[in-house]
């Protein structure tokens, strides 16, 4: 499964950490700056359908808005202040689509992982719309979005709208069918909390044929540990401490 995997091995997540507000423009701009080249981001739907960047299910700790995010239509969403909760640097930043750091990525040859994050009770198709968002964002391309998530019904939904994509099930907890769900899923990677990881859990990944990726990665002495482990990828917030130009 992992004969033709294309991406780096570092990856900012929420595109700067937290250096900027997370998942706007701002952000990967700014990890882009400091050496990057994959970016992580969180996706879901508003109401009329739009594909928006928002890790929480509600508005309120990163923007000036009130209540679920995907209950609202795009002109609304477009309209809130995403930046002034980080910093006064960032005041007046809005809310990026999927289309935005589409083009971003494109145009400065930067790779994406797509946390799939639905709104509770939308997780097929929100699976479905991202994955058939990425086919069409990307449509000419070589290399496509990596599709993440810890909802199991959005992986499923993005794996038959778009079989091709590379996919990663998300796990903060281990599961005894975890590897079983991963291959179901015909997953290309198993992405987990980076304090999961042993060796016999990174050997049972790569004798299976997927990569063993790790969020959220923000200390050296991790960084070093999951690197003997012979893991593939890291996720980190502290794109200013671990540059990839230096490794």
């Amino acid at each position: 499964m992992t004969n033709d995997w294309p991406y780096p091995q570092w990856i900012a997540h929420r595109g700067a950490g937290k250096l900027a507000p997370e998942n706007t423009m701002s952000a990967f701009r700014l990890g882009a700056s400091m050496g990057y080249r994959m970016f992580e981001c969180d996706a879901k739907l508003s109401a009329d359908g739009v594909i928006f960047l928002l890790h929480d299910a509600t508005l309120e700790r990163t923007t000036n808005g009130q209540g679920i995010g995907g209950n609202c239509n795009w002109s609304e969403l477009s309209q809130l202040d995403a930046g002034s909760w980080h910093s006064p640097t960032y005041a007046g930043e809005p809310l990026a689509t999927l289309k935005n750091l589409a083009h971003f990525c494109m145009t400065n040859t930067c790779d994406l992982n797509i946390e799939i994050k639905p709104t509770p009770g939308i997780g097929a198709e929100t699976g479905r719309r991202v994955a058939q968002m990425v086919i069409e964002l990307w449509q000419s391309h070589p290399q496509q979005p990596l599709l993440s998530s810890f909802d199991i019904e959005a992986l499923q939904s993005a794996q038959h709208a778009a079989p091709h994509l590379h996919r990663g099930l998300l796990l903060d907890v281990m599961r005894d069918d975890w590897i079983d769900v991963a291959l179901q899923l015909e997953c290309s990677a198993i992405i987990c909390n980076y304090k999961l990881w042993t060796a016999l859990r990174v050997e049972s990944v790569h004798q299976a044929g997927m990569k063993a990726l790790s969020y959220t990665v923000n200390e050296v002495e991790a960084v070093t540990h999951l690197l003997d482990l012979k893991t593939d990828g890291i996720i980190t917030d502290r794109v200013d401490l671990l540059n990839p130009r230096a490794r």
